[in-house]
């Protein structure tokens, strides 16, 4: 197998697409090589704990209301292309997300991270939820059949928090300055939301490359 990290924010609308991009090629090839991990990085290291009113965010961010218009005309066009659903009417609050990194984290130990990865995008993107609440990450923990009552535990304590920040300025010492960056098995970095026809390419090079090899 082949590792295959993921540094990403679960806001990060073009982590978004990236992975439903990625989720196309694996499932075209479900015997894919990829061992799948996830990683920290916060968009916004300096939010605060309970997150900001989305509007006064963006407008704040990109100097008022067109430029933020603007700044996410691109996602609006790449979403649509690419079939990811994003509800930005319903979308009210940004959220500070290192208890959503902290909840993926705990996931990883019980091999359900890519899962909550994708719930934790479809209550965010598609839902409008706040997933810097803990009673929003404790429902998606339930879902993902992990135990809602321990997480809800973890998240009113300061468990891993200083672990997450700390991965997210590893990643950040390593010249990562955007999400989401992928690191095909530890040395290929690559950055942004790749179109599916790149990750075929890519899992039939590496399928090529373990053949020979046997």
């Amino acid at each position: 197998m082949v590792k295959l990290d993921i540094i990403s924010d679960p806001i990060c609308p073009w982590c978004y697409i990236g992975k439903t991009n990625l989720d196309k090629a694996l499932a075209e090839y479900p015997d894919h090589p990829f061992t799948i991990e996830w990683h920290p990085f916060q968009l916004n290291p300096d939010m605060p704990a309970g997150g900001m009113d989305r509007k006064a965010y963006l407008e704040g961010k990109f100097g008022g209301k067109e430029g933020a218009v603007r700044a996410y005309a691109p996602v609006v066009e790449h979403a649509e292309k690419t079939g990811a659903t994003i509800n930005f009417d319903a979308m009210k609050v940004t959220p500070n997300t290192v208890d959503a990194h902290r909840l993926i984290h705990w996931a990883g130990i019980e091999q359900r991270q890519s899962l909550v990865v994708n719930l934790l995008f479809k209550a965010y993107f598609v839902d409008g939820r706040d997933i810097g609440d803990h009673e929003v990450l404790a429902d998606i923990a339930d879902t993902a059949e992990m135990d809602a009552a321990m997480v809800r535990k973890l998240l009113a304590s300061d468990s891993d928090t200083a672990d997450i920040q700390a991965r997210d300025k590893h990643s950040r010492e390593m010249g990562v300055n955007s999400v989401p960056t992928f690191i095909v098995a530890n040395q290929h970095a690559v950055p942004g939301a790749q179109p599916p026809e790149m990750w075929v390419q890519v899992i039939k090079d590496i399928m090529s490359q373990l053949e020979a090899a046997e």
